[in-house]
C-alpha cells in the first residue's frame, strides 16, 4: 500500500475543485477531473514540477508558505488545512504521535454520565480502532438488531467491511464503507501498530474492498452528515450525526444521532417507547 498520504490528499482535493470554482474557464477536451496540475501550480505560485513531486511523494516537506498557498488554491476548509499540516509533520516513516500506546478502552465516569443525559438519542463512544466502547439505550435499540454490537468489543469498521448484514443495514453501503476506512486512516494509520494490525486483518479478510479504499481515500472522514439505515422493526431511517472529539488524553470520539426527518423521528420514538416528539427532527436534514 502507498504511504504517500500527503500526495494522495493533494491529488484528491485538486480533482475535487472545478475550474469554475476558482474562476478559470473549463475549456474543451478536459480529461482531468477538477484542476490540472498546471492550473494548481499557477494558482499557488509554484512550478508544475513541484506540484508533481508533492503528489508523487518525492517531496514531503513543503514549507509553511507553500502549504498556505496550496490550501488557498484548493479552497481547503479549516479542518482540511489542519489535516494538511499534520500530514507534513508525520512525513517520516514510522512516526506516530501516539508512540506505542494502546487504543483507549476505559470510559471516564463523566463521559458515561454525558451518555446517560443524551437519552433517548442514539449515541456511541468510539476509539481510534473503531471499537464501540459505550452507548445509550437508544443506540442499543437501534444498532443491536442490526448486528453492529456483536463482538467483544464491537467494531464498526469490522462490521461494515466484513459482515454481510451491513450491506442490508446501510442502503448507501459504499459511502459508509468509505467513511469507516477514512476514520481508520485518520492520524498515523500504519505507523500505529494497533491500527496496522487491524488493517492487516482487513487486508486478508476482505481484500480489495479494503485496500482499494486505502489507496484512494485520504484520512479525513466527515464529522457530520446524514446516514440511511434499514432497521428490522423501524424500517428505513434517515439519521443526522455529529462527531464530538473528546480531549486528546481520551483518544475517543462521541457520535450522536438525531432524526433527519419527521418520519424517522416518529419511528425512533416508537422504537425507544418514548412519547411522540421525544426526538425532534433536524430541520433541513
Amino acid at each position: 500500500m502507498s504511504d504517500n498520504e500527503l500526495g494522495l490528499f493533494l491529488r484528491t482535493r485538486r480533482e475535487a475543485v472545478t475550474p469554475a470554482d476558482v474562476g478559470l474557464p473549463a475549456g474543451p477536451r478536459r480529461r482531468t477531473p477538477g484542476l490540472r496540475r498546471s492550473e494548481l501550480a499557477t494558482l499557488a505560485g509554484v512550478s508544475v514540477e513541484y506540484v508533481t513531486r508533492l503528489e508523487q511523494g518525492r517531496d514531503r516537506r513543503p514549507s509553511p508558505p507553500v502549504l498556505s498557498a496550496l490550501a488557498e488554491a484548493l479552497r481547503l476548509s479549516p479542518g482540511e488545512r489542519v489535516h494538511l499540516h499534520r500530514l507534513t509533520k508525520s512525513a517520516d516513516a514510522g512516526f506516530s504521535c501516539m508512540g506505542g500506546a494502546g487504543p483507549a478502552r476505559d470510559v471516564r465516569p463523566t463521559v458515561r454520565a454525558v451518555l446517560e443525559r443524551l437519552e433517548p438519542a442514539p449515541a456511541v463512544l468510539v476509539n481510534r480502532l473503531s471499537e464501540l466502547l459505550a452507548w445509550t439505550q437508544g443506540y442499543e435499540r437501534l444498532a443491536g438488531p442490526l448486528g453492529l454490537l456483536d463482538g467483544t468489543p464491537p467494531n464498526a469498521a469490522r462490521f461494515v467491511l466484513t459482515d454481510d448484514r451491513a450491506r442490508a443495514a446501510y442502503p448507501d453501503w459504499e459511502r459508509v464503507a468509505d467513511e469507516q476506512v477514512a476514520s481508520l486512516k485518520q492520524g498515523p494509520f500504519r505507523a500505529d501498530p494497533h491500527v496496522a494490525a487491524l488493517a492487516d486483518e482487513l487486508t486478508v479478510t476482505v481484500g480489495t474492498v479494503f485496500t482499494d479504499r486505502v489507496e484512494r481515500l485520504p484520512g479525513l472522514p466527515r464529522a457530520s452528515g446524514v446516514t440511511r439505515m434499514v432497521h428490522p422493526q423501524a424500517g428505513e431511517l434517515r439519521l443526522a450525526y455529529e462527531t464530538l472529539e473528546l480531549p486528546a488524553d481520551d483518544d475517543q470520539r462521541l457520535l450522536v444521532h438525531v432524526p433527519a426527518d419527521a418520519a424517522s423521528a416518529a419511528a425512533l420514538d416508537a422504537l425507544t417507547g418514548r412519547r411522540p416528539g421525544a426526538l425532534r427532527a433536524v430541520r433541513g436534514g
